[in-house]
């Protein structure tokens, strides 16, 4: 799983560390479908790995029967679903529909936090660690949670190399940490600004991921084994 996910963080991030020089040679659409078309299936394979595995390994807990644990972890899910995925880049630029842009944000959601992606990562592992219990589930923690602690490094690196002093004034007046910068007054929230229909495709998934997960298992094990009857010919 850590094999994995390196695999995943060096197509990602070093995709984005490429993305300036590599637009100039062949351009943003261009670059934006090669970068999709690795990122992706990097991506559904260490997603179907996880599913696959996630038990493995040692039994740490087993909170499962605690009463209360689901809504809990549901709610903390959904939460983590609110800051990983108010995506902040236009969704039409995934599949280069439109031409893709870095763009520098200070409302919303980054309001909260400068890398909700981060932040919704670690509330992610906390709740599926929280239910599931394992040491393969510990494992894929610790990779994903690097994984996005480089990131934030990586990803102020990168927009001060592209907006410089402009850069460093929202660095300063925002946070990492939730709610740091609307605490000590550095910025206020503006509830407005997240009435978005994203919000509204976000809270659908969450209903739609709580309807499919007792299907998620079966499913898991068709895929892996159409996958391996493929490979073995």
């Amino acid at each position: 799983m850590l094999g994995l996910l390196v695999l995943f963080a060096v197509i990602h991030s070093g995709g984005a560390a490429l993305r300036t020089e590599a637009e100039k040679r062949i351009g943003a659409r261009a670059w934006r479908l090669l970068f999709a078309a690795a990122s992706i299936p990097s991506a559904v394979v260490v997603i179907g790995y996880f599913l696959a595995h996630r038990y493995d390994g040692l039994r740490l807990w087993n909170l499962q029967g605690t009463p209360g644990i689901v809504p809990v972890i549901w709610v903390l899910t959904a939460i983590s679903f609110l800051f990983l995925y108010p995506a902040t880049y236009n969704l039409l630029e995934i599949p280069a529909v439109l031409k893709p842009q870095v763009r520098m944000y200070a409302t919303g959601i980054i309001r909260i936090s400068r890398h909700p992606q981060a932040i919704g990562q670690v509330l992610w592992c906390f709740s599926h660690a929280l239910w599931i219990g394992s040491s393969f589930m510990l494992v894929t923690c610790i990779g994903l949670i690097g994984h996005h602690l480089f990131a934030i490094w990586h990803g102020d690196r990168r927009l001060r190399q592209r907006f410089g002093t402009a850069f460093d004034e929202l660095l300063a007046n925002t946070s990492v940490l939730p709610f740091l910068a609307v605490l000590d007054g550095r910025q206020p929230l503006i509830w407005s600004e997240f009435l978005r229909p994203a919000q509204l495709g976000i809270a659908i998934a969450v209903g739609v991921f709580w309807w499919a997960h007792r299907w998620i298992p079966i499913g898991t094990t068709v895929f892996l084994h159409s996958r391996l009857e493929s490979l073995l010919g």
